[in-house]
């Protein structure tokens, strides 16, 4: 069978798109992991973190679900969704649109460029909670916040909340990427503590509304970025008084940079966190996949976005003198 693919990428967390709203190509769950297990993998023609499958939805103007690279299928991803908000909203002829996810319908709209002519979207994480039972988190208390974790490091205090994917984030002078590599490895294997696993991320204030944000991806590894850690990020700096509600924080990372925005509803003591970064297109082009012999899959680009990729690599150049 032909699908029609579409590599797409926000912070350069990069993302396959297939459009299942506008063609039937008779996939089930099954098909759907299959699919993503191979044509993710980095050693073939496309690879990426994670597949971006659009549907049509009973509940907002499209559904999209994503599948990460190892198969599995997490609640939220917030790079993702604003790929995924790009494209529905292109396909429906609007700047905004509603889009259901696994735990909520969220509001995506097309916003002021972050940086020069980047296709920009702005995206409501949520919803918020810092009850360790919504990660789950197995733990001796309601919440964790700023607290260490014996069984996980006798030494890094970490704070709890799902965004609404599981994160414990921690704040440290220095990021090394081979400790976040080995905690984060080691949170997703400790199933006594996280049964479904976590997304684990280092955070470096770097002051005037700045932070860096480094993170072990759950279902993926390190990435270069994670839209929903940064924006948890975001809220814990926050809750800690590093930064404040209701005022853009800017948040740099190896792929790049977004704005995040925290909104606090007193009268319901929750919170809510806007996502602002690029959408960018790489390239699009069919996959020939049997199912029978997936890994013999073909595929042919079609068309290949170098002007959004020239953009946004001025953006990275920016980021890293931001550091």
């Amino acid at each position: 069978m032909k699908i029609d693919v579409l590599k797409t990428h926000g912070s350069c967390n990069d993302f396959i798109l297939i459009d299942e709203y506008s063609n039937d190509y008779g996939l089930d769950d099954e098909k759907r992991t299959v699919l993503t297990k191979v044509l993710c993998d980095r050693k073939g023609s496309i690879g990426a973190d994670g597949i971006l499958f659009i549907q049509k939805s009973e509940k907002a103007d499209a559904k999209y679900r994503i599948f990460n690279s190892d198969g599995t299928e997490p609640e939220m991803c917030g790079n993702g969704l604003r790929c995924a908000g790009r494209y529905i909203t292109e396909l429906l002829g609007r700047d905004h649109a509603i889009v259901e996810t696994l735990k909520a319908n969220l509001d995506v709209q097309r916003t002021e460029n972050i940086y020069g002519d980047i296709q920009t979207f702005e995206v409501l994480i949520g919803p918020v909670s810092f009850d360790v039972h919504t990660l789950p988190l197995i733990h001796g208390q309601e919440t964790l916040e700023n607290t260490v974790i014996p069984e996980l490091s006798p030494e890094i205090a970490f704070t709890a909340v799902s965004m609404p994917n599981p994160h414990i984030i921690t704040l440290v002078d220095d990021i090394d990427q081979d400790q976040v590599a080995e905690i984060g490895k080691k949170a997703n294997e400790l199933k006594s503590v996280f049964p479904k696993g976590v997304n684990v991320s280092f955070v470096k204030d770097l002051g005037d509304s700045k932070i860096f944000v480094q993170t072990y991806e759950r279902g993926v590894g390190i990435t270069n970025s994670c839209g929903t850690a940064m924006s948890a990020a975001s809220l814990i700096t926050c809750r800690l008084g590093i930064n404040h509600p209701e005022k853009d924080i800017t948040v740099l990372n190896n792929g790049g940079m977004v704005r995040c925005k925290v909104n606090e509803r007193k009268e319901s003591s929750g919170y809510s966190v806007l996502l602002k970064g690029n959408a960018t297109y790489v390239f699009s082009g069919t996959v020939e996949f049997d199912f029978n012999s997936p890994e013999e899959f073909v595929f042919e680009q079609e068309e290949e976005f170098k002007q959004e990729e020239a953009s946004y690599r001025k953006l990275e150049t920016y980021a890293k003198s931001a550091v």
